[in-house]
């Protein structure tokens, strides 16, 4: 990897890692360090010692750690550390910055223009590695790091490391519990957009996944691939450690392995009693 690729890979705004929910609070005064420039930057974070011009950069910069987001957006409840990451939001809604191709709308030209590439077919990024193209500086820098190994994010909480910045934003939330992702229908919420996509199926009845084998349809992959495991196949992968019986799904041994370790997962929300199966809680309890 050349000299100016390892320059931009420590920047949010080349690296593209500022961009997308998981990246909207970058501004104009990024505070993600800029390994390319020669401004001082005195100040450094003890978690993962990335250095700030000034000490509100900084200040900023941890909430992204905390996962404290004090900024709401009025139109889709998004929230954001800074006003100005609002502001810079607030231009997807406005569709400031529109794709005349497919209509998407984009926080600020640069991220425009790098979307304009995918309809172009343009990439002019080449990983080293294994010669595969990129439309943009950071889906390189991104991709480099399957080849490296490299996993620079890190969690202050549980020290879980990850490759890019995004990972790290959505894992935060296990611990702050934050779920910013409301469902419209029945006011549930979810720490991650794919689960409320998921979920929303339960109220459009949508089944994407089909079975090529006999056409039942299903809302989730993993279902469907637990359908053709019971179904139409007759391995048996999983075995229990206790009596060597072996079943079709994990989930099978585990309702199995109940029965050498008497645990009972199923308590009753009413009394004290505690059930095995869920069969039983429904119709005992």
């Amino acid at each position: 990897m050349s000299s100016a690729l390892n320059d931009v890979s420590s920047c949010a705004y080349c690296t593209g890692e500022s961009s997308s929910e998981a990246k909207t609070e970058a501004n104009s005064n990024d505070i993600t360090e800029h390994s390319h420039d020669d401004k001082p930057r005195p100040y450094v974070c003890t978690v993962c010692e990335k250095r700030f011009i000034r000490k509100q950069f900084l200040k900023e910069h941890r909430e992204r750690h905390t996962g404290g987001k004090l900024y709401s957006c009025t139109q889709c409840e998004k929230r954001f550390i800074t006003q100005p990451s609002l502001r810079l939001h607030m231009n997807v809604h406005t569709s400031k910055y529109k794709c005349s191709e497919c209509g998407k709308c984009f926080q600020h030209n640069k991220a425009l223009t790098q979307h304009s590439q995918i309809h172009s077919g343009e990439k002019p990024f080449e990983c080293s590695d294994c010669s595969k193209r990129f439309t943009t500086a950071g889906h390189l820098v991104r991709h480099s790091r399957i080849h490296s190994g490299e996993k620079p994010y890190n969690c202050h909480v549980c020290h879980k490391a990850f490759s890019h910045s995004g990972h790290l934003h959505r894992h935060m939330r296990v611990h702050t519990g934050d779920k910013p992702y409301k469902c419209h229908v029945c006011d549930k919420a979810f720490s991650q957009h794919g689960h409320i996509h998921r979920h929303m199926r339960v109220h459009t009845g949508d089944k994407p996944y089909k079975c090529s084998l006999c056409n039942k349809s299903f809302s989730e992959s993993s279902t469907l691939h637990e359908h053709i495991l019971r179904i139409h196949s007759n391995r048996r992968p999983h075995q229990c450690p206790y009596c060597g019986m072996v079943f079709k799904t994990n989930i099978d041994l585990k309702r199995h392995v109940r029965i050498h370790t008497g645990a009972k997962p199923y308590s009753c929300r009413h009394c004290s009693d505690r059930f095995t199966w869920h069969h039983q809680l429904k119709y005992i309890c």
